[in-house]
């Protein structure tokens, strides 16, 4: 889970449905600079170790690294915009996805912490652009959707059995969808 704010100030939780989603919502361009939570190597180093389940003292990253996970949080953020669009990745984002995916992940390990340490920046994008390349490519990829609200530009992968989940959040989109029929109904009568 992910806690967003929206831009009217009220706090939800998003379920992307994938690691590699999970990034496209720390920050970004346009609409989710206000989300931005990745300012310095350190931050990224938190955000690495809560999600990969790796300990913080172990993450050794620079501030390359730091620019190297934005670039890749926006060819993340292109590439499931363009999927859900009916279209893959362009070829230069498709090039950054391999090139990142080409080099040694994370690797786990049965013994604690559960992943060999230290951690490196090109082991910790490289997890995740092989988490991108198995969803984009993947079994998983018709599953990738955009908020059924109007108004909201979120992306999900939808994990829910059926296949039919609409909005990015509940409490949020599918709230604010549920008010706006019971408005209408009472309109009509």
């Amino acid at each position: 889970m992910v806690m967003l704010r929206s831009p009217e100030g009220v706090d939800f939780e998003v379920d992307s449905g994938s690691l590699c989603v999970d990034l496209v919502y720390t920050g970004g361009a346009e609409e989710r600079a206000r989300w931005e939570t990745l300012r310095t190597p350190d931050d990224l180093a938190v955000w690495i170790a809560a999600r990969m389940r790796v300990p913080a003292e172990h993450v050794r990253l620079g501030p390359r690294d730091l620019v190297r996970a934005k670039d890749l949080r926006e060819v993340l953020w292109r590439s499931l915009n363009r999927r859900i669009d009916g279209s893959g990745p362009s070829p230069s984002d498709a090039a950054a996805l391999d090139a990142a995916a080409a080099r040694p992940d994370i690797a786990p390990q049965l013994r604690s912490p559960g992943v060999a340490v230290p951690v490196t920046g090109d082991q910790a994008l490289s997890t995740l652009a092989r988490d991108a390349v198995d969803l984009l490519a993947g079994p998983r990829a018709p599953r990738i959707k955009r908020c059924a609200a109007g108004d909201c530009p979120l992306v999900f992968v939808d994990t829910s059995r059926a296949g039919n989940r609409r909005w990015c959040s509940m409490a949020r989109c599918g709230n604010r969808d549920k008010v706006r029929a019971h408005r209408r109904k009472e309109m009509h009568r």
